[in-house]
C-alpha cells in the first residue's frame, strides 16, 4: 500500500471541494436568483415562489437550503460557520410563516447565496 502525504490528500480533495461548491452555487442560484423581475434588475429565485404556499412551500425551500449546508459540512467548513448557516435557514423558515413578510424576506435576504459565500471563502482559503 502506498503512503500518501498531506499534499497528496489536498490535491485529491480540491476537485471534490470544487464540485461540491459548484453544486451548492447551482442550488443557491435556483433558489435566490434564477429570474429577473420584469422592468427591473432585481433577481429572485424559486424560494419566494415556494414561500407562497403556506408551510409546505417553506419546508421544501428549507430542505433545499439544507442541501447547501450539507455540502458545506462535506468540504469541512468550521462548525461555528455551519451553525451560523443553519441559523439563517431556521430564521428564514420561521419568518416564512408570516404571510407576505416571509415571502418578501425570501426575495430580499437571499440566505442561500450568503451561505454559499461562506462555503466559497472556506474552499478558496479566504475566510
Amino acid at each position: 500500500m502506498a503512503a500518501t502525504t498531506n499534499s497528496d490528500r489536498e490535491t485529491t480533495a480540491e476537485p471534490d471541494h470544487e464540485a461540491a461548491l459548484d453544486r451548492a452555487r447551482s442550488v443557491a442560484h435556483a433558489l435566490d436568483e434564477s429570474f429577473t423581475v420584469p422592468g427591473t434588475s432585481f433577481r429572485v429565485g424559486i424560494d419566494p415562489i415556494l414561500g407562497i404556499a403556506p408551510v409546505s412551500g417553506d419546508f421544501v425551500a428549507a430542505l433545499a437550503s439544507l442541501y447547501i449546508v450539507f455540502k458545506a459540512v462535506e468540504v469541512g467548513v468550521p462548525t461555528r460557520r455551519v451553525v451560523a448557516m443553519l441559523g439563517r435557514v431556521l430564521v428564514e423558515f420561521a419568518a416564512g410563516s408570516i404571510p407576505v413578510a416571509g415571502t418578501l424576506l425570501d426575495a430580499v435576504w437571499k440566505i442561500n447565496k450568503r451561505n454559499v459565500d461562506v462555503m466559497e471563502a472556506h474552499v478558496e482559503g479566504t475566510e
